[in-house]
Parts: structure tokens; C-alpha cells; sequence
């Protein structure tokens, strides 16, 4: 890949923009070769990686910087739209199908369940869709045919949702047909994720909801994060892709857990 034409005078704004977007892009780099790429010293670049840290964007360990996420690092919401695109549709795909009109939906701010609210967009049918997802609000606002509420609370950024103690009250105070939710790690009959404030509007969601269907494509089975979310029981439907690890399946049936592939 040719370098950025970045000089090292150019604002650091400017260049932390074309440093997340090639990390976005590629998942993971090191800082020498970035120093490289931006014609900037490694001392600059290392401050860049600091502040693009700071925000969420990406996480630092030595030698380099990564987008992936880890067992205490959920991905920025950028990196996770470019993820799985087709697993994450062909789950969309089904979920779809358990949609009937007039029920009152909620979805989660994964970037799984965007791609169920992108088919609601095209055949909407009489609907009430409720989520914290700014994307899908800004997604299926004005969508004749969809009553939208959306969950407020405090903005966080890096997940471009409201989370917070207002959206759990939010989210308590409904009662909801269906919750299709997602999460970035599923092991040993569990889902987990990164961070707590997640976990707390997740939990919520679940209990507001008659039915539930967790979405996980194949890359997030077999992995654990910091914060035990659910037992994988507690959705009455796991929804994954045909690349699910044959161990991964073969732990959901011995924990008692419905799933399917799409």
C-alpha cells in the first residue's frame, strides 16, 4: 500500500484520522511501520496511537496497535460495521423471518442487529421498533409503517449508542414482543462482553422482552471477555453461521441451549 502523502507539519487531527482508518482497515499494524507510512517519528506516532487510544478507537500493545477486540477491548463501532458483513446478513436474514407485523421489536446497538433494521427498512410492515443504536434510529427514522422509540441516556462514542443508568429505566419500563441482541463473545454456555456498562442495558433488554434471539456469528464463538453477560439458556433462540466451530455447537446442545444456523 503506497503512504498517506501525511508531511510531518500536518495537524494531528488530520493524521490520527488516516492512522484509524488504515488500522480500521487492517485490523492490526505496528507503530514502525506507521512512523514509516506517515514519514513521522516513532515517538509521533506513539503519541497519535495514545490519544487514538484515549478515544476508544483502537487499543495499544507493544510494539504496535490493534482494532480487534480482546478480553477487555470491544472493538470501535467502525471496525465492527466492516466485520462479518456476509455472516452477519444471513443471520439478519432469519432473524427477519421470526418478525411478525405488530409486534413491538427491540434491538440492541450491535452492529448484527443494524443489518436486521436494514431489512425492516425495505419491508417494514407495522412495526415498533425500540433501540440505543444511533445508527438505526438515524437508519429507520421517517420509515413509514415503523413507530420508532428511542432509548436515551448517556452517548458513548466509541459504540455510537446511549447506555447508562437512564437507558436501563428506559428499557424497564417496556414490555417488548421480541429482542434480537448480539454480543462479542460466547463460551462455555455463556455470553460475555468487554464492558459493563454493555452488559447492564443488555440484561435489561432481556428481561423486557418475551422472546429473545441472540445473533453471534462464527468469530465470536469460543471466546470469553471480562464481564459474563447471560447464560446462553436465557435467549430462547441462538442464532449463528455455518463456519460455527463444531465444538462450540456440540457445547450448546450439552448445555440445554436452542440454536440454529443460517
Amino acid at each position: 500500500m503506497n503512504a498517506p502523502d501525511v508531511p510531518e507539519r500536518a495537524r494531528p487531527a488530520q493524521r490520527q484520522a488516516e492512522i484509524a482508518e488504515h488500522v480500521l482497515q487492517h485490523g492490526s499494524v505496528s507503530a514502525t511501520d506507521l512512523a514509516e507510512m506517515f514519514h513521522v517519528s516513532l515517538m509521533t506516532i506513539h503519541r497519535d496511537l495514545d490519544e487514538l487510544a484515549r478515544q476508544g478507537v483502537v487499543r495499544k500493545f507493544r510494539g504496535g496497535v490493534s482494532a480487534q477486540p480482546s478480553s477487555v477491548f470491544e472493538s470501535n463501532v467502525s471496525f465492527r460495521l466492516r466485520a462479518a458483513r456476509e455472516e452477519k446478513l444471513a443471520l439478519a436474514r432469519r432473524a427477519r423471518t421470526l418478525i411478525e407485523p405488530g409486534m413491538a421489536v427491540m434491538l440492541d446497538d450491535s452492529t448484527t442487529t443494524l443489518e436486521v433494521a436494514r431489512l425492516l427498512e425495505d419491508d417494514p410492515g407495522p412495526l415498533t421498533v425500540i433501540t440505543n443504536f444511533l445508527e438505526t434510529i438515524k437508519l429507520l427514522s421517517g420509515v413509514a409503517g415503523i413507530r420508532l422509540l428511542a432509548l436515551g441516556g448517556e452517548y458513548y462514542p466509541t459504540h455510537d449508542s446511549f447506555l447508562g443508568v437512564p437507558c436501563v429505566e428506559a428499557i424497564e419500563a417496556l414490555r417488548v414482543d421480541l429482542l434480537f441482541a448480539s454480543t462479542s463473545a460466547v463460551s462455555g454456555g455463556y455470553a460475555y462482553h468487554q464492558e459493563q456498562e454493555i452488559v447492564l442495558v443488555k440484561r435489561a433488554m432481556i428481561r423486557s422482552a418475551q422472546r429473545s434471539v441472540l445473533m453471534v456469528d462464527h468469530t465470536k464463538l469460543g471466546r470469553a471477555a471480562l464481564h459474563r453477560l447471560a447464560p446462553l439458556r436465557d435467549f430462547n433462540l441462538v442464532l449463528t453461521d455455518a463456519r460455527a466451530p463444531k465444538e462450540t455447537l456440540a457445547e450448546m446442545r450439552e448445555h440445554g441451549v436452542r440454536y440454529e444456523i443460517a
